[in-house]
């Protein structure tokens, strides 16, 4: 694969996202998600991400007993900020939680270290020179910050120049590009797309809210795309989508990655998650796939925030939600 940069590290055009191992989809099979991970890194994948607040610490540690004695393969991300408890970027909740996080991943050092949330109640200034220390003692590398809007970017950036920007960006879920993408651009930081997949809905997945558990992410906060009416309207937008995947000889999820590989030239690195082996592969692959113009303006066209029924996440969450403002400030 070609790698893509991020800041001064290198990384596979596509990440995993280990969250599901853990967190938010049921649980997970121990011994198949270990080689899952094995086998991520013998297809070439080098960017894993995963976080403090995963599983309550049961990601973290999972990734640590599994991948520690390859440390030198791979390039680690993990975040700050959020726990059970709820959000803090206090510079003493910042500080311990990263000394956690190296305890638990097995590692002298994390590559890329993320403020999971912005915390409302302190400056990202504040928590952003707390981070910046970190990189100063040699505990972290690049840092990074999740779910963030242009000016919180900034501000930041004013602070230590950021590595990379995580937000949700797909097909269907297009609040970066209402300033972020464009703002990255020009700061020369990556974004990172975490649910490339639309929740696994791009891959043609996803159930409606009545065939999946309580506890999943799909009925909790981001249940709206898929109560059973708005669910079985984005569904039909998938018949069209499956036929533009068969024309470019692909699945659905490699599609969908695809398109989002093809719109930045090189400065998006997508982390889909999965707990299939052969998922895992279909999506390393998809860096493989070159789109013509053409197809990459219809998948444009075919699915975006205007045709999809229902919101992202759920009133409540994304008045909560920093990279939202850009979208209400429009």
């Amino acid at each position: 694969m070609q790698e893509r940069k991020i800041g001064s590290l290198s990384v596979s055009p596509t990440g995993l996202g280990a969250m599901n191992i853990s967190f938010g989809y049921g649980p997970a099979d121990e011994e198949a998600s270990e080689q899952l991970l094995l086998e991520a890194l013998n297809v070439g994948i080098t960017f894993f991400d995963t976080a403090h607040m995963y599983g309550a610490g049961h990601n973290e540690t999972f990734l640590g007993k599994v991948l520690s004695s390859h440390r030198d393969k791979f390039v680690l991300a993990t975040k700050c900020g959020l726990s059970p408890d709820g959000i803090s970027g206090r510079p003493d909740v910042i500080r311990k939680q990263c000394e956690t996080s190296l305890k638990r991943l097995n590692t002298d050092v994390i590559d890329l270290y993320y403020l999971h949330r912005v915390d409302p109640e302190v400056p990202i200034e504040e928590s952003v020179g707390t981070m910046a220390n970190l990189v100063k003692e040699g505990k972290v590398r690049e840092l990074g910050l999740s779910e963030v809007c242009c000016a919180t970017i900034e501000r930041a950036q004013s602070e230590y120049a950021l590595a990379a920007v995580q937000s949700e960006y797909s097909l269907w879920s297009r609040t970066p590009e209402s300033g972020v993408l464009d703002l990255c651009r020009k700061l020369d930081i990556t974004f990172v797309p975490f649910s490339p997949l639309g929740r696994g809905f791009l891959a043609g997945s996803s159930k409606s809210v009545d065939e999946l558990a309580d506890n999943d992410l799909r009925c909790t906060i981001a249940r709206p795309r898929f109560e059973p009416d708005a669910f079985a309207k984005n569904q039909a937008l998938l018949v069209e989508f499956g036929e533009i995947a068969k024309d470019n000889e692909c699945t659905m999820a490699q599609l969908a990655l695809a398109w989002l590989l093809a719109i930045e030239d090189e400065t998006l690195v997508p982390i889909p998650g999965t707990r299939n082996i052969q998922h895992m592969k279909d999506n390393a692959a998809s860096a493989n796939i070159a789109l013509s113009e053409s197809t990459v303006a219809a998948l444009d066209a075919l699915i975006n925030e205007s045709t999809v029924t229902g919101t992202r996440y759920t009133a409540d969450r994304m008045l909560q939600t920093d990279s939202e403002r850009d979208v209400s400030a429009q």
